[in-house]
């Protein structure tokens, strides 16, 4: 079964909802969804701790948002695979922001004039379809760091290709640290 649409939950305000009790039956939420991020952090992770990099790119949230955990791990990938064949080795890759929040899905009957088939609002809790990171107005999604302004210039324009895969408006900022 195919993922509800980005719009069903991107845009709206969500409560955050990370319920889990250790007893199964006082739960809410059976099952915990894995999260699909595979890596949070991707790299060189010894020379940016020495300083060694001195040139950061970083996607920023122009909106608050809720980013679904695939979308994440997407997004990762493309730069990442970029990152791998244009400069193996010679950056630090960070994904800035965690799916906590447990999205919710109270599912109905799709036939008409079978109303009888679903609960309605009175049990409308919802099953869990997955994860999303809540993620605020100017908050950074990645983060990226280099040494030389020329590495610098290619993550950016991999960061760029990888904004229309975010579902919000989002930016660009690229800096050097003195």
């Amino acid at each position: 079964m195919a993922i509800r649409k980005a719009a069903s939950y991107s845009k709206k305000y969500a409560r955050p909802f990370t319920r889990n009790s250790r007893r199964k039956n006082k739960a809410y939420i059976k099952t915990i969804p894995h999260v699909k991020v595979a890596k949070f952090s991707i790299g060189n992770l010894k020379d940016y701790r020495e300083g060694k990099h001195k040139f950061v790119v970083r996607l920023v949230s122009e909106e608050p948002v809720q980013i679904r955990d695939n979308a994440l791990e997407a997004g990762r990938m493309h730069v990442h695979k970029i990152l791998d064949k244009k400069i193996p080795g010679e950056y630090f890759f960070a994904v800035k922001v965690h799916p906590h929040h447990f999205l919710r899905n109270n599912k109905t009957s799709g036939v008409a004039g079978a109303d009888r088939l679903s609960t309605g609002m009175s049990h409308s809790f919802g099953i869990i379809e997955g994860r999303a990171a809540l993620v605020p107005k100017n908050k950074d999604i990645f983060f990226i760091t280099c040494k030389d302004e020329k590495e610098a210039r290619i993550i950016r324009e991999a960061v760029e290709s990888v904004k229309a895969k975010m579902p919000c408006a989002a930016k660009v900022m690229f800096e050097q640290i003195k």
